[in-house]
């Protein structure tokens, strides 16, 4: 099987679109928000509550999450394709100008960007890391939940694209 063949199998499996945040506080004055889009985002236990995301080995959001424990998650409403996008970028400089005209608060918990308009934002705090091929999965004790738009259908991503639920 080769990498292509595998990609291939993986991108028939539809995941909902999340935005995982952080605040870096190392970043300048009052520290840089950063974010990052995943797919590979999932509840793990309701008892005690945790999610899973996988973050690239190496990346920028990895290694900010293996010294700030405090990160948050996004659930991207389908009308958030461009945040989404935005975020997917590889390559890019500062993630300070991609948050700047995106409306989002900072979590009261975790200091994090939380995206307005979103499906629902989870606060975490990180639980374990598990290194697993070229990724790292990061599980977080989720310490707070809010439910801001409850109107929308999800994004979701299917063979290589956003879409949205028919």
């Amino acid at each position: 099987m080769s990498s292509e063949e595998f990609r291939a199998a993986m991108s028939r499996f539809t995941a909902g679109v999340t935005l995982v945040t952080a605040h870096d506080p190392d970043s300048g004055a009052r520290g840089e928000a950063v974010g990052m889009t995943a797919t590979a985002f999932m509840s793990v236990s309701l008892d005690p509550p945790l999610v899973l995301v996988s973050v690239r080995n190496g990346s920028r959001m990895d290694d900010l999450l293996a010294e700030q424990p405090l990160w948050a998650v996004s659930l991207l409403a389908e009308s958030q394709r461009q945040i989404a996008g935005r975020f997917a970028m590889k390559g890019r400089l500062s993630d300070r100008l991609l948050f700047e005209d995106i409306p989002h608060t900072r979590g009261a918990v975790s200091g994090a960007p939380l995206i307005g308009g979103a499906l629902a934002v989870v606060e975490c705090r990180t639980e374990q890391r598990v290194e697993a091929g070229d990724h790292t999965l990061v599980i977080g004790r989720v310490l707070e939940v809010g439910l801001p738009n409850a109107d929308d259908g999800p994004l979701t991503y299917f063979r290589g694209r956003y879409r949205h639920l028919a």
